[in-house]
């Protein structure tokens, strides 16, 4: 049974969604505001988090940060959720590391199914095969990275874009293509989720992101010999 963390301050919403998530064979926790959402991460890491944007104090994108930040959490998906739908609320969610928004109002039956699948995305079994380009090494059975022989935290959207491109070396991927394999989604046309999280993954990995590639107008590729 999965474990579903809820951050919502909107009392009636937060409960609407916990019992839908917890009729559906999920077990869903609630929180009104971050100060309890960090004691219960402290203490059990969820299997995802569907987080709103708009929250007093700690806002969503600030709880969203702070997970990517921090080791045990990195990984762990979340779900963005907004009430006003705009552009930059859903570019500011991905390029701060979400892995998919949803925006209200929502049914419950939509965010039962993009929960499920951002699940099955994250929980996919791997094929085993171990990774090495030059000073980079990726494990996909232990979903660890390292980089000149230092270990190195990912994101899950970082790790699988890494994946991707150490999977295919020398391979030109466009910002489309990267967007649709990665996010699994057309974002009406925004790629510039892409080049931020590139950006991130060639800070987390220092020096041996050197083989990852910039094409000039088309994306990137991962080059062996850089």
């Amino acid at each position: 049974m999965s474990l579903i963390y809820c951050l919502e301050d909107d009392e009636s919403v937060r409960n609407l969604i916990l019992y839908t998530l917890n009729a559906a064979g999920f077990d869903a926790r609630g929180f009104a505001e971050s100060g309890s959402f960090w004691r219960a991460v402290d203490e059990t890491v969820p299997a995802l988090v569907l987080l709103d944007i708009m929250l007093p104090g700690e806002d969503g994108i600030e709880v969203l940060q702070r997970l990517r930040r921090k080791p045990g959490t990195a990984a762990v998906p979340v779900i963005m959720t907004t009430a006003k739908g705009t552009e930059y609320d859903k570019v500011t969610g991905l390029d701060s590391g979400a892995d998919d928004y949803l925006v209200k109002p929502f049914g419950m039956l939509e965010m039962v199914s993009r929960i499920r699948a951002v699940l099955r995305r994250s929980e996919q079994p791997e094929d085993g095969q171990a990774l090495r380009i030059g000073a980079l090494e990726l494990d996909p059975d232990s979903h660890t990275v390292t980089a000149d022989g230092r270990r190195v935290a990912l994101t899950l959207k970082e790790f699988e874009l890494l994946r991707l491109l150490m999977s295919n070396p020398g391979r030109a991927f466009d910002r489309e293509a990267l967007l649709q394999r990665i996010w699994d989604m057309d974002y009406l046309g925004e790629t510039r989720t892409v080049d931020v999280h590139v950006r991130s993954l060639r800070a987390k990995l220092g020096p041996a992101a050197d083989c990852i590639q910039t094409v000039r107008g088309v994306g990137y590729r991962l080059d062996a010999e850089p």
